[in-house]
């Protein structure tokens, strides 16, 4: 069948997705996509970091955590925000460009006043 012939009886035509035109290829800059990847990495990351934080917060101030344990946590989280820091700093990132804009519903991670 040509691209302009009739279907055979019994049989539908699909319009092709970019009608007289020559196949398309996205023009993707290595450096864009490697950074836009890591920005949704870390956004990621950060999101799981303040859950963990806040649950953190809330064992400690119910009690059920040992000494050690509150240690082991503030530590870990600590080194976390650190290690953030670090790859946010790498990739030319500020903590706003983490925090994705969800339209209606706002910001996905609150508004924070002196994150570095």
């Amino acid at each position: 069948m040509t691209p302009h012939s009739e279907p055979a009886p019994g049989t539908q035509s699909t319009p092709a997705p970019f009608p007289d035109s020559a196949p398309r290829r996205l023009d993707l800059d290595k450096d864009t996509v490697e950074r836009d990847l890591v920005r949704l990495v870390l956004t990621v990351v950060e999101l799981l970091r303040q859950l963990m934080e806040r649950q953190a917060i809330r064992r400690v101030e119910r009690n059920n955590l040992t000494e050690e344990q509150e240690e082991r946590i503030g530590m870990t989280l600590m080194i976390l925000d650190d290690r953030m820091t670090e790859l946010r700093e790498r990739y030319d990132l500020s903590p706003e460009d983490l925090n994705l804009d969800l339209g209606p519903l706002g910001p996905l991670l609150p508004r924070q006043e002196s994150r570095s």
